[in-house]
């Protein structure tokens, strides 16, 4: 097996620019890497399973929708 390289939730929210909640809520939903408990009060997620979520993100093609551009001219 080879060495996982964790994050702890500073590195993440870095990489990931979306809220703690938000985060949470996508892994309740089983659509984000799941956390790693390393003690009672600390969290980590591994590195390689964050940058394969990105990437499959990424090719996805998902386009958030642009507030204000609803008028047309």
């Amino acid at each position: 097996m080879a060495n996982k390289v964790l994050i702890n939730r500073k590195q993440l929210l870095e990489m990931i620019p979306l809220s703690t909640r938000t985060i949470y809520n996508l892994e309740q939903r089983g659509e984000f890497p799941k956390r790693i408990a390393l003690t009672s009060r600390n969290v980590a997620w591994d590195l390689s399973e964050v940058e394969e979520w990105i990437e499959t993100r990424k090719a996805s093609g998902i386009q958030a929708a642009r507030p204000g551009n609803t008028i047309e001219a």
